[in-house]
């Protein structure tokens, strides 16, 4: 199988006010068929990062199509000012991109068999959950890795955050930095000071990947990406019951970014939901160490089994 890095073409694709990046794989020809997977990444990230990944959904005989979010990778960034700084005005935006994607990538792909099944971290998982309130027959089923349905608000008082969060907002500055993020290069982080894998190797190939490629890079948060955070969250986390799809949520025992109950008792509220924890693992699972990656993989396989091929 040729790698996934070796066949990258990027594709541009016109989304509602926004240009997206985006990029379609086919199945290795030597594995029995098994439709097309969506990959959804987290926020700050690109898709040369999951080359990998990629790689091992193409192995197991899906076709792979995955994007960048608007203001994040290759898409369009949002704010003028400073490319580094993420920022959203409503989650309601990312359910449009993933629109797109579906409209000119996935359904394409199918060829009229069958749905897609999904794969999603964090923040995509977020946006896949919200995306599937609205088209709940849009995939036949997903697996969520350490999904963003509460964040770390490392050590901070949640009233303070929130009523500083809308301070700002109100006062016009939903475009400028959360406090602190102004200051974070992602080129300079370091093994040590990082919170989302216990593997050197894989981080450090991440970095790489950052230094080869700066326009990737995005810095932090600001004022209104946390606002639209915290409404999405909290709306999100009442819905569980109306998410009709099957899902695998996969929880992170080490999670310093998501908070890993509040994911543990949202996959208890899906009405076809399932859950495992993996204690080892931080944020980014699919970046841990082999070992930790291999129990993923697992429970990957034995929920996607269930899934019925479709036809090519």
């Amino acid at each position: 199988m040729i790698p996934a890095a070796s066949l990258f073409e990027p594709m541009p694709l016109q989304g509602i006010g926004v240009r997206l990046r985006a990029a379609r794989f086919e199945a290795d020809p030597s594995t029995p068929y098994r439709g097309v997977c969506i990959l959804l990444n987290g926020q700050t990230e690109f898709m040369e990062k999951y080359f990998e990944v990629i790689d091992e959904l193409r192995g197991r005989g899906f076709a792979v199509a995955t994007m960048d979010w608007r203001g994040q990778g290759g898409s369009s960034r949002l704010l003028a000012d400073d490319s580094r700084k993420s920022f959203i005005g409503d989650f309601r935006e990312y359910e449009e991109d993933l629109d797109t994607l579906m409209d000119w990538i996935v359904t394409p792909m199918l060829k009229g068999h069958g749905k897609p099944v999904a794969l999603a971290h964090s923040m995509g998982g977020h946006n896949l959950l919200r995306y599937l309130l609205r088209r709940p027959g849009a995939i036949a089923r997903g697996v969520l890795c350490a999904p963003m349905i509460a964040i770390s608000l490392r050590g901070q008082r949640e009233f303070l955050v929130r009523a500083v969060t809308w301070f700002e907002t109100w006062r016009g500055n939903a475009k400028g930095w959360v406090w602190g993020m102004e200051a974070r290069d992602p080129h300079l982080v370091t093994f040590a000071s990082q919170m989302v894998t216990s593997d050197t190797q894989r981080f450090e190939r991440n970095q790489v990947l950052l230094r080869n490629n700066p326009d990737l890079r995005l810095a932090g948060a600001t004022w209104g990406w946390l606002a639209a955070a915290l409404r999405s969250m909290d709306m999100l986390r009442g819905r569980a019951a109306d998410i009709s799809t099957p899902l695998l949520v996969v929880g992170a025992g080490k999670d310093r970014v998501c908070l890993t109950p509040a994911a543990r008792e949202f996959a208890g509220r899906l009405p076809h939901g399932a859950y495992i924890e993996i204690a080892e693992a931080e944020h980014e699972i699919l970046m841990e160490r082999n070992p930790i990656r291999a129990r993923f993989w697992d429970a990957f396989d034995a929920f996607m089994q269930k899934a019925a091929a479709p036809r090519e």
